[in-house]
């Protein structure tokens, strides 16, 4: 499909910018979240999240007056399923696993993304995704060793990997999988029907969730409603999944998947910003230099082709 004559008049990098704002938002989630759920068990956090969302945005639709077109149901389900396996499988891994193993392995989705897309797109990344994509993940790896060494890292990566690392990396395998069929399924249907299907989805399965791991003694259900966890499902649902959703779901089309993951690999950079101005918390030297490696992957993978282009019409 091709795009519309809105798309084409979009100012250069719009659909990069409007992912980057999604992931600033997506960076101050960490903070708040991590407060909140002092008073509210995990999955029923992520099921009031998507569930208030869902409500919300359904709420516009009428309003609106915006018909659910049927042809975009299953579509709908289906990027939900990958978004809320995503969130199941990390909340799981999060359990078993270290912060440090499980910020680095689902970080590790910025390479996953352009081969998801050789297999379902048939489509290669370009010369510039690729290389900033290894830029981004050396980053990541700085970024996750914290104030340690890059050899302490890789051997807390090999040395044990258990149950919650074998969950947080497929975590980052549905969220990879999720980035590139947005691309694939967003030009193909309805934006409204496609953004509140995949939202409601994932609340369903939250509170499926939530009751499955009570029962099962994975986390019991915990819900003590406060004013910060009022604040901070109202951040998450409103700003960081309504906004944020549709934003990918409408803008991600014009910007390629391996792109995408790249630009979304600045969320750990926002979250550490975000660490340190509300909660005091230092970023090492190894967080400055991850940082700036993964800024110098978008740069590249933004300008290596236009400036070898420009280079070889030169010659």
């Amino acid at each position: 499909m091709k795009n519309s004559p809105a798309e084409k008049k979009s100012p250069p990098f719009f659909g990069e910018a409007a992912l980057l704002l999604m992931t600033l938002i997506w960076g101050g989630t960490f903070v708040i979240v991590k407060e909140s759920l002092n008073d509210i068990s995990a999955f029923l956090f992520v099921a009031f999240r998507f569930g208030i969302a869902a409500s919300v945005l359904a709420l516009i639709l009428v309003i609106k007056k915006i018909k659910i077109e049927k042809k975009s149901l299953l579509p709908g389900m289906f990027l939900g399923l990958l978004l809320f396996l995503g969130f199941f499988t990390q909340t799981i891994g999060l359990k078993y696993t270290s912060a440090t193993k499980s910020g680095f392995l689902t970080g590790s989705l910025v390479v996953m993304v352009p081969i998801f897309q050789m297999i379902i797109e048939r489509r290669a990344p370009s010369k510039g995704s690729v290389f900033g994509t290894v830029l981004v993940f050396a980053g990541i790896l700085f970024l996750s060793s914290g104030g340690s060494s890059l050899g302490g890292l890789l051997s807390e990566l090999g040395a044990n990997f258990n149950f919650g690392d074998g969950m947080t990396l497929l975590c980052a395998v549905f969220f990879a999988v999720h980035v590139v069929y947005i691309d694939v399924i967003s030009v193909k249907n309805h934006f409204w029907t496609i953004l509140l299907i995949q939202i409601t989805t994932v609340s369903i399965l939250s509170f499926i969730s939530a009751l499955f791991s009570a029962a099962v003694s994975i986390e019991p259900l915990r819900l003590s409603l406060t004013k910060y966890l009022i604040f901070g499902l109202l951040y998450t649902s409103l700003l960081a999944t309504l906004f944020n959703i549709g934003m990918q779901t409408k803008f991600q089309k014009i910007v390629s998947p391996t792109r995408a993951g790249i630009i979304y690999s600045f969320e750990p950079i926002f979250a550490a910003l975000f660490a340190f101005f509300l909660l005091n918390e230092k970023i090492s030297n190894f967080g400055i230099i991850g940082s700036i490696l993964i800024f110098l992957g978008l740069i590249v993978s933004e300008t290596y082709e236009s400036f070898f282009y420009k280079e070889k019409n030169d010659a």
